[in-house]
């Protein structure tokens, strides 16, 4: 963590509650955009990789979570990321779950949130997407390109299960003309049922809805790739059926791994851990069945499907080892939170040195 962002951190940051000091960083971030882009250095070349037939201009990504309305993609990725993944954007407006609904466990070096996908709404955020592209198309030629957009649509909390299907549908007829990839999340722990949705009988007919959805409004652009969000806490036997399914109909990809409910081999004290309260757990304590899971689905689906590996992701060592495990592409939420906002560009610029070796 450099100086002058851990000074901040931990005299500041660590007194405000820690949504309050999301919201304040994000919009230091969104406010210092245009000056990011003007100024910040191109990725080496070496960087990026080229993937889902998209060109990555660096391997890290920013998981969803962080920009859950679509309103600092190209700030976010003028800091570094590779990629930009919005969302968790669902079918309807909801304000999530009741706060305190995001914590952290710095001896853990990770955050507990219960947030219940608090969004705008696929129709707002469609808007907002649509107003950034037409932006873009409008900007002078010779400009930095601006990070790959995959975009994550989750099930709205007061929608029945047996209306989960046509949700998603809603949310991937507004948004996937918009997305580079799109990405549907099933393992939130936050949401009431949502995770029931992973099981195999109950994920293939959404995945191939959501296909079909999105095939018939890109029809002018191209096929947008699909890929599953899954959690570390299925069982190994249960991460094999997801593997064999996404196999099955064709999915480009799968991103591994969500939060996890579990607080096992936790550092933080047990009075820290139970202010924490339930919901997912993002960080270093992820780390190690994050990667677990991943070798997993890549022994299984073999080389050709992408997969994301996510999940307790700080340093380069973390990095090269996930990537020699099987992954395509690396996001990281929980690290960008503690390192601050240099970390996204020296990390992509030494997994890329690595790589290079």
């Amino acid at each position: 963590m450099n100086g002058p962002y851990r000074f901040l951190f931990d005299r500041v940051l660590t007194r405000v509650d820690p949504e309050q000091a999301h919201h304040a960083g994000f919009a230091g971030i969104r406010a210092a955009g245009p000056a990011l882009r003007g100024v910040s250095k191109v990725l080496p070349a070496r960087a990026g990789v080229r993937v889902m037939g998209l060109d990555f201009p660096g391997v890290l990504g920013l998981a969803a979570g962080f920009d859950k309305n679509a309103v600092g993609i190209d700030a976010l990725g003028a800091l570094g990321f590779g990629f930009v993944e919005v969302g968790t954007v669902t079918g309807e407006a909801q304000p999530g779950n009741p706060k305190p609904r995001l914590l952290r466990l710095p001896d853990d070096r990770a955050v507990v949130n219960r947030m219940g996908f608090n969004n705008d709404g696929a129709e707002v955020v469609a808007r907002r997407l649509q107003a950034r592209a037409s932006s873009l198309s409008r900007r002078a030629e010779g400009r930095t390109p601006g990070p790959v957009l995959g975009v994550n649509i989750g099930k709205t909390k007061v929608v029945e299960e047996s209306d989960a299907i046509a949700d998603y549908e809603k949310s991937t007829g507004l948004l996937a003309p918009y997305a580079d990839y799109l990405v549907v999340n099933v393992s939130s722990p936050n949401t009431p049922g949502l995770r029931d949705l992973q099981a195999v009988a109950k994920l293939q007919p959404l995945l191939e809805a959501v296909r079909a959805r999105a095939d018939e409004v890109t029809q002018d652009r191209g096929r947008v790739p699909l890929l599953v969000k899954i959690a570390p806490d299925l069982s190994d036997e249960d991460v094999l059926e997801v593997a064999d399914l996404a196999t099955a109909i064709g999915l480009d990809g799968i991103v591994a791994t969500n939060t996890t409910i579990s607080r096992t081999g936790l550092t933080s004290t047990a009075d820290a851990i139970e202010r924490a309260g339930a919901g997912g757990l993002s960080g270093e304590p992820l780390r190690k069945r994050s990667l677990e899971v991943l070798r997993l689905l890549r022994g299984r689906v073999g080389r050709d499907m992408t997969l994301i590996g996510v999940g307790g992701i700080a340093g380069v060592e973390d990095a090269v080892e996930r990537l020699a495990a099987g992954a395509d592409l690396l996001q990281a939420y929980t690290a960008f939170i503690y390192e601050g906002p240099l970390w996204p560009r020296t990390l992509n610029a030494a997994i890329a040195k690595e790589q290079h070796r």
